[in-house]
Formats: structure tokens, sequence, C-alpha cells
């Protein structure tokens, strides 16, 4: 018997981190498997008739089987929790029906479906946890701390680590430090690492290198957790340097904040390039760069977290400037000679990691360093293989159940 998949993300398909995190690993892994997605898409995007129709398209030709509900979101608690019941009886539904073996849940709000899953199925779970996601509200200030929200996040957490058959975690980082949580010394599920990856056929070379003029940029948010601030500080010593430094912003909603924060530093428009850019054009843009960004707020859910961006910026051969405390960054930026890792924010700190980045920019053997260390950390084949190796390994156990039964 060979046990079908089914992937529950609280994500919409229909969001750009859907189809770049969900479906371009299950696209890969659907060859030669049954697998059904249950995913939660926003009204804003469903009403799109015209995206929704061609990403149903997409889903089909790709052989999985897709099942999305509607996303819930106010008011907060209780919209989640009414997701999180339909979603429930909706999973173990599918999964009593096609006979699905394993179930895939993707976070804490989809694991909570999984686990219903798991109870009355008798499915294999397997928790992708992506990061701790309790303790990520409270570091984004947007839970209390200790609070009953948090507590009970906590809680979900401890059961659905004590109740899974496999947990995948994106850093290293987060790997120690969960194997000195008291409550797993007995029972410590089995853990793989699984990066976020980046599909490098796309994220890839783009050209000669920019050096002159240096063109410092950054792709993405500006909310919660990137440092803004600090990030145009850089530029302004960078400037100071080099007076022909360029900054190039990529961003799709934040112009108007971005723009003030532009104006508080005394950056000149004239230096500045802001753009808003579909995710087919960010490669070309990344490519314009001489080096990205990508300093984070750190916290002690960092350890747990993963940039998408620095995949990317590696991927298309240029080096980042990013901040120790947040995941594998310090352990993979330094060693690799890809980047600058800094360890504080000072001026003197940030004055100094601009003229390494500089210095480093001027390497010719650079570029390619980059996507070596891309390919061999961050590829989305070596996601799909990693996903691929944990299936098989539950695989067996299912056979056996069926057996069994």
């Amino acid at each position: 018997m060979t046990s079908g998949i089914l992937y529950i993300s609280y994500d919409g398909m229909l969001e750009p981190l859907g189809q770049s995190q969900v479906l371009a690993y299950l696209e890969r892994l659907s060859e030669g498997r049954r697998i059904h997605l249950i995913s939660f898409e926003k009204a804003a995007d469903w009403n799109d008739d015209e995206r929704r129709s061609r990403l149903t398209q997409r889903i089909a030709g790709a052989g999985i089987h897709w099942h999305p509900l509607r996303y819930h979101k106010s008011p907060s608690a209780p919209a989640t929790a009414y997701d999180i019941a339909v979603g429930s009886a909706r999973a173990v539904a599918i999964a009593r029906k096609y006979g699905l073996g394993i179930v895939h849940a993707r976070s804490y709000v989809a694991g909570v479906m999984a686990l219903a899953v798991k109870r009355m199925t008798g499915a294999r779970l397997l928790f992708d946890m992506r990061g701790f996601w309790a303790d990520e509200r409270v570091d984004g200030n947007l839970w209390p701390a200790g609070g009953s929200l948090y507590r009970a996040a906590k809680r979900v957490e401890r059961v659905l680590l004590a109740a899974s058959d496999h947990v995948v975690t994106l850093t290293h980082a987060s790997e120690t430090e969960m194997r000195t949580w008291p409550y797993l010394q007995e029972r410590m599920p089995r853990i793989s690492v699984i990066p976020t990856c980046a599909d490098l056929r796309r994220f890839a070379l783009q050209g000669p290198p920019q050096r002159n003029p240096f063109v410092l940029g950054y792709v993405g948010s500006v909310a919660t957790w990137y440092l803004l601030d600090e990030m145009l500080r850089c530029f302004v010593l960078l400037k100071q340097m080099h007076p022909d430094a360029r900054l190039l912003l990529v961003n799709r909603n934040e112009h108007a904040l971005i723009g003030q924060r532009l104006q508080g530093a005394g950056i000149q428009s004239s230096d500045v390039e802001l753009v808003a850019a579909d995710h087919a054009e960010i490669p070309q843009l990344i490519g314009r760069m001489s080096a990205g960004m990508a300093l984070i707020k750190p916290a002690y859910s960092k350890i747990s977290s993963a940039a998408t961006k620095l995949a990317e910026y590696l991927g298309c051969g240029i080096p980042c400037l990013g901040n120790e405390g947040v995941g594998d960054m310090g352990e993979i930026l330094e060693p690799n000679r890809v980047g600058i890792a800094l360890k504080d924010f000072s001026d003197d700190a940030l004055r100094d990691a601009m003229s390494r980045l500089v210095t480093l920019g001027e390497d010719p053997g650079l570029q390619a360093r980059c996507r070596r260390t891309a390919e061999a950390l961050f590829s989305l084949e070596g996601g799909v293989q990693g996903y691929s190796h944990i299936y098989e390994a539950l695989q067996p156990s299912v056979r056996r159940m069926a057996t069994a039964a």
C-alpha cells in the first residue's frame, strides 16, 4: 500500500509565500505520491478570478488535490479557533476518505488540525514548526509576555512536539535549543533541519558583479522584525566612505513609511531607488546590487528563523550584511566568506562592517562563492530531497499499520 499525504497550510496558496514556500516544494514532491493540500485563502485573493483560475490549473497540473478553505481574520482568537474547528473536521474527513497515512502540518495552527487527524485516523504526524511561533508573537510585541495566549500556545507547542513522529525546524541553532527543553528529554522526536530554500533556477547569477558605484540593497517588508533604521545608518556610513554609493530598496506596500525614515536619516532621494516589484522581477533587481542587507531584530525567537532573502541574495551571487543571534546567520556568512555578520549596531561596528563589505565586494571569486554556498545550503532541490527522505522514513510505519489493520 502506498499511503498518501495530507499537507495542511494556514497560509493561502494565492499568496506569494504559499507559492514559493509550499507549492514549489509540493509540485516536486508530488511525483509518484498522492498529495492532498488544505490551505486557507483570504477573500481578496480568492475573489481574483483570473489568478484563482491560473493557480487551480497549476495545482491540478501537478497532480495535487487541492481543498481550499476560507481564512478568517477577526476577531483574532475566535476567528482562528473557528478556522481550526472547520479545518480539523475537513482534514479528518479527507484523510479517512482517501486513506492518507501521513499528515504534514506547516506551523502551529495547521499543527492543531493535523493533531486531530493523527488522533482520529492514526496517521503519522510531520510537524513542520518553521520557528518558535509563540515566542515570536511576544518578541514582536503582538502578545504580552506570560499572557494567556502565550501560555496556551506554549502548551500547544508541547503537545505537538510530544505527538510528532518527525519535526522539521529551520535552523541548527533552534535544534540545539530544543534539545535543552526539559519536557523533551525523555521523548525527543526525530528532528531535521531544512532551512527556507529558494528556487535557484530563478535566483541565479544575473551578470557581472556590480562594483562601481557600490549599490547597497534590500528586498522585502520592513515591518516588525527588519531593522530599517539600522540599515539606513549603514548606507549613511557607506556614503561617507564612497560618495557615489547608491541605495536600492525593493518593497511593495510601505513606501510612505520608508520615505519618512529616509528623510529622518538625512538620505537624499537622488541617492535612492525605491521600487515595487512582482516576485518574478526580484532576481533581476538583486543582480543590480553590490550587496544585500538582512538586519533582523535579535531576540530569543529569532534563533529559529531563516531569512528567505539570504538564500535569494546568495543564489544571485550577492553577498549579505546580516547580524549574529538570528538563526545560523553568523555561522553561514563569515566562515563561507559570503557576507558580514554584525555583533552589535554601534556606529563603529556598522562603519567597520561597511568597510569590510566593500573590500569583500572587490574579491574576484566572491560571486561564484556566493552561488556555491546557496547551492550547498539553500537549494529548493535540497529542501525537496530532505522532505522526501522524511516521507520515506514515515512510510514503512504506515505500511505496517495498514497491514496490521
